[in-house]
């Protein structure tokens, strides 16, 4: 169990960050610059917090206010980087065991080899580090990091500078590293695609300061302020009133959602671009609840994906709506321009404005 409650001020820029991780992985999510780092650094000795307390595996680790702060040696903690910095003179394998002073040459070499068929490098211990692949050296570097036995995992944007097909095979090892590891997992990313994809839980980080920690799915489908959903990617935002029936009027349009909110009050609604619906125009049927006519004004391809942007033909807000390209090219979506647009209720998200 980690729990964390620290303040630091680095000149303008003033850290305040409160989150937990028991034996789960908590993601520190945010742009450049929103504090993650420096979390994760405090976190692991490196620098030093004015005010609060850092807890590992139920030892306090630091306390500004009784005065303890342990040395990174004595936190008894993994922490790896982007910058792998594995020593070039050294083999795997003795970049592997480095840390392992004070153990005998049996005890060392059984680690070593424990932890390179766990992380899938077994046969390549007596590389050096210039004769292995990019994926091979961060699993090296990550062996490196978890060759003690320690209370958590701190994981710096680990995976940023290599290549997409490395940091797909990398984050499914750490997915299975994970299912094996009895501790806390923290991993830094600004990449929305890992966040999802590793995190039990998401800490977002902007300006210094926690705005959201709630588990996947709540940050993504629920985000707690219009701030939090342009963090994480929601293209669909709109300003909006309820009315007396608890619907929410944007752009002339009345949404059913599925919550309970105040008659007459500024709202916002989001939606994510992947649960807008596409409907075929049918002219002689009434529209159905929660749909307007759009038309196609921009279609972009991304390979396994479209985005395309619609402009309402009446009332209706502006939208963005990601549609899969097998489903793309099924629906014939290339060959029609107008389509009608369904926001169903339960991917609707209201927040207070």
């Amino acid at each position: 169990m980690i729990t964390v409650d620290i303040r630091r001020r680095l000149g303008a820029f003033a850290l305040d960050v409160v989150f937990e991780a028991d034996q789960e992985t908590v993601v520190l999510f945010g742009h450049s610059g929103s504090g993650k780092s420096v979390t994760l650094a405090s976190m692991a000795g490196l620098i030093r917090p004015d005010a609060g307390s850092i807890a590992i595996a139920g030892r306090t680790v630091f306390d500004a206010a009784r005065g303890i702060d342990l040395p990174p040696q004595q936190r008894n903690v993994g922490y790896l980087v982007q910058q792998i910095a594995l020593f070039p003179h050294l083999t795997a394998a003795e970049n592997i065991g480095y840390s392992l002073t004070g153990w005998d040459r049996e005890a060392r070499a059984r680690r070593v080899s424990e932890l390179s068929v766990l992380l899938s490098i077994d046969g390549f211990e007596d590389r050096m580090p210039h004769q292995l692949s990019g994926g091979q050296q961060q699993r090296v570097a990550l062996a490196r990091a978890l060759a003690r036995p320690v209370d958590a995992l701190l994981l710096d944007e680990p995976f940023s500078a290599l290549d997409e097909a490395l940091r797909g095979d990398l984050r499914a090892e750490l997915l299975r590293l994970r299912s094996e590891l009895a501790i806390p997992v923290v991993f830094v990313t600004h990449d929305l695609r890992e966040a999802y994809l590793l995190a039990d839980r998401i800490a977002v980080l902007d300006e210094g300061r926690v705005l959201q920690f709630a588990s996947r799915e709540d940050v993504f489908r629920r985000p707690s302020s219009r701030r939090v959903a342009e963090l994480t990617g929601v293209r669909n935002l709109f300003e909006g009133e309820t009315d007396a029936s608890g619907r929410v009027v944007v752009a002339g349009v009345r949404f059913c959602v599925d919550a309970e909110v105040a008659p007459h009050a500024s709202v916002d609604l989001s939606i994510r671009s992947e649960r807008c619906v596409l409907r075929r125009l049918h002219h002689a049927d009434p529209l159905p609840a929660n749909c307007f006519v759009a038309d196609i004004v921009s279609d972009l391809a991304f390979g396994n994906s479209h985005m395309l942007t619609f402009a309402p033909l009446g009332p209706g807000p502006a939208v963005e709506v990601e549609v899969a390209s097998r489903p793309y090219e099924v629906l014939g979506v290339a060959a029609q321009q107008r389509w009608v647009i369904e926001l169903p209720p339960a991917d609707l998200h209201i927040m207070t404005r």
